[in-house]
């Protein structure tokens, strides 16, 4: 058994590409091996900016012979099949083996050279990279069909034990020597084996360790800013892309004017993160510090006064352009920002950001004067939403669009806006994943739930619903933001109403939308001078009038409640809730309430796990059946006169926990309900122990299915224990 160490060495690597291409390139590897009967003990990868390695552990020295079969035709078949097997083969007739009336060629082959099999290998290897992006490069570039790799490849280090793999690829040629760090070391690098290749290029400072890296910038930005007496303000993704553009991580403290500190820290934040890759540091009261860390890939001679320098010189200039984004915004009301949104197109269907902002406001007031949404002042929810998408247009949000809804809540409180409204502004985009903060603040919520549902209406009127793992308008996302908003506030509310009126909104503005366009066509086709109105436009377009919209709004309402049913298992699967008992009551109708709804799944839940529970399921399905086979079941069949003990019980029980569990319903007393439905277990248990349902007497059967349908109709007051599972 011996060790191979590849490294494919070539001009810089983006960050964000290397950890992804170690996996792909331990994967290629793997499944060349596996091609020629290879495995190795063990494979780990490397990345740094200028290099991509390998080193795979306990490789056998050579292949084992392996003997091939391949089956061919049947005996007495055609004389041209078998002469095209055979030449295929590359045998004659009575070299074949009969087996049950059919030929089989087997072919012994020698094993290989486990150095050949590398030498096919890697250069297969390389030409078959799936790198996100690649590039041709040098005379060879005039060809399509010349190599493509990420950046202009320099150099390939093959050593099998301690033997180079002898391949080459578009003049490269494979060796021993690389290279180390492009400043501290200078000539070539010369490599034993495998054994030694970490060390000798940690000695021309350069580590390959991935992990390394990570932990030394992770715990170096640290120490640099306790020694400051400051705290770095972690960031993991800061590690891992710093940790991408380095090979010799040093992370060195810098500063900036504190006069900067006056533009809202998360400005700050994201000019030093998302431009230069700086950590940000708190002071000890626990405010952004003028201070950030910088990652430098040199162990400087200076200190690294010269590069903090730099990078101060660096960051001043661009916190100087967020400074003037921000003073600037200031300057223009978010009411004259917000007018400018009725040149921004939403959607082609359904008109412009600003459309979308008058449906959001009107949602917004109808929640609160409807009481859904309590504790909020109707005026500060319209409001809010009239200026929820203003700094879309605003100049910093131009540059950071990350910051969008945030820098309108600043520039809302700066210009004098309540702070229920400048909260409702900033917050009204969350939450926008799983895991995310739910807004509670109730004018936030009036906004944020009608921003989503006005989406979800639109959508969904427009045509425009995901379809299979297509969805270009996160409409997934923004059901499970609504239904997380609803549950987190506790908002009673029937959801179809609700998305009936998103629906109807969604279509409304579809038409305009549609007839407006209609009308601008007319317009460019009319002689100059001529208005054309918008009864004009219908007219002449031969659309349906305005107003007579099509009503399939309603359609589109129970097709996206469904949606919200299929949201809401995927939602809740993480909370242990199974999406079979989310069916057993969504199924029954008349559900929409969300709140109730997991309540009573939960009631559900917690019953079914019992042994109980799980007898009672058993007895409703074996009912179930029985009922499915029988022709015209009546739940209010006469009694017979001579009623067995067994009948007698259970229909003792049903009379009374039947109304029971309806009342405890009613009352959202859910819990009370799988009371009730717990006193049925054993006279129903009992029931088909001792009594024969399909009886040969018809009025006697007609009875016993008439309390097996009571039985079920009780059961049915709670939840469809067909749609449960076991």
């Amino acid at each position: 058994m011996t060790d191979f160490l590849l490294e494919l060495r070539s001009e810089e690597i983006p960050a964000r590409m290397q950890v992804k291409a170690k996996e792909d390139l331990a994967r290629l590897f793997n499944d060349a091996l596996a091609k020629a009967g290879l495995a190795a003990a063990s494979v780990e990868t490397f990345a740094t900016p200028r290099r991509l390695a390998l080193i795979a552990t306990g490789l056998p020295l050579a292949t084992d012979a392996v003997s091939e079969e391949t089956k061919g035709p049947k005996v007495g078949a055609p004389p041209q099949a078998m002469e095209g097997f055979l030449r295929k083969a590359g045998l004659t007739q009575d070299q074949l083996i009969e087996r049950d009336g059919v030929y089989f060629a087997v072919v012994e082959k020698a094993g290989r050279q486990t150095a050949d099999v590398l030498a096919e290998a890697i250069p297969a290897i390389i030409r078959a990279f799936p790198w996100p992006k690649s590039q041709r490069w040098g005379a060879g570039s005039a060809s399509t069909e010349s190599l493509r790799w990420v950046r202009p490849l320099q150099g390939i280090v093959a050593i099998l034990g301690d033997d180079v793999v002898p391949c080459e690829i578009e003049g490269i040629i494979s060796g021993a020597t690389t290279m180390g760090h492009r400043f501290h070391h200078s000539g070539p690098v010369n490599i034993g084996n495998a054994g030694d290749y970490a060390e000798k290029l940690r000695a021309a400072h350069v580590l390959v360790h991935f992990s390394e890296r990570c932990a030394l910038i992770r715990d170096g930005a640290k120490a640099a800013a306790a020694a400051a007496g400051l705290t770095l303000v972690e960031d993991e993704g800061l590690v891992v892309e710093n940790a991408g553009l380095t090979e010799w991580p040093v992370p060195m403290l810098g500063r900036f004017d504190p006069a900067f500190l006056d533009v809202p820290q998360e400005v700050i934040q994201l000019t030093a993160r998302v431009n230069q890759k700086y950590f940000v540091c708190h002071d000890s009261t626990g405010k952004l510090a003028n201070a950030f860390v910088c990652t430098a890939n040199i162990d400087a001679h200076d200190g690294g006064a010269a590069i903090v320098a730099g990078n101060e010189k660096v960051l001043a200039a661009r916190l100087s352009d967020a400074k003037f984004f921000w003073e600037q915004d200031l300057k223009v009301a978010l009411d004259d920002q917000a007018a400018k949104l009725a040149q921004i197109t939403f959607h082609e269907k359904l008109g412009s950001v600003a459309d979308k902002v008058e449906r959001v406001a009107k949602l917004a007031r109808w929640l609160v004067e409807e009481g859904i949404v309590k504790g909020a002042n109707a005026d500060d929810a319209e409001r809010a939403a009239r200026l929820c998408k203003a700094d879309l247009v605003t100049g910093m949000v131009g540059e950071f669009p990350e910051l969008q809804g945030l820098m309108g809540g600043y520039y809302a409180r700066a210009q004098g806006e309540a702070d229920a409204v400048a909260d409702a502004v900033r917050d009204h985009y969350k939450p926008v994943g799983q895991g995310d903060d739910v807004p509670t603040a109730p004018v936030t919520v009036a906004v944020s739930l009608a921003d989503k549902l006005d989406t979800l209406g639109g959508f969904w009127a427009a045509e425009e619903k995901p379809t299979g793992s297509k969805d270009p308008f996160a409409l997934r996302r923004a059901v499970i933001s609504a239904q997380s908003l609803i549950l987190t506030n506790g908002l009673r509310l029937g959801l179809m109403p609700l998305l009936d009126k998103a629906c109807e909104a969604g279509f409304l503005a579809v038409q305009e939308t549609r007839l407006s366009t209609q009308k601008a066509k007319i317009d460019s086709a009319t002689a100059p001078g001529v208005q054309v109105s918008i009864e004009m436009a219908v007219g002449l377009s031969g659309a349906t009038s305005f107003g007579a919209y099509d009503k399939n709004f309603i359609l589109a309402a129970h097709d996206l409640l469904a949606f919200f049913a299929d949201r809401l298992k995927v939602q809740q699967r993480e909370a242990g809730v199974r999406h079979d008992l989310i069916d057993a009551v969504f199924s029954l109708g008349g559900e929409d309430d969300l709140v109730r709804l997991l309540a009573r799944v939960n009631a559900l839940q917690a019953y079914i796990l019992t042994a109980e529970g799980a007898n009672l399921l058993a007895a409703y399905k074996r009912a179930a059946n029985i009922l499915k086979a029988a022709d015209g079941v009546d739940a209010a069949a006469p009694a017979p006169a001579d009623l067995v003990g067994e009948e007698r019980a259970l229909l003792t029980a049903l009379d009374t926990a039947a109304p029971n569990a309806a009342a405890a319903v009613d009352a959202e007393d859910f819990e009370g309900a799988m009371a009730a439905l717990a006193s049925l277990r054993a006279p129903i248990d009992a029931f088909f122990e001792g009594v024969m349902v399909n009886d040969e007497h018809p009025a006697t059967r007609a009875f016993r299915l008439g309390l097996l349908a009571r039985f079920r109709d009780a059961v049915h007051r709670v939840a469809d224990f067909a749609k449960i599972e076991g």
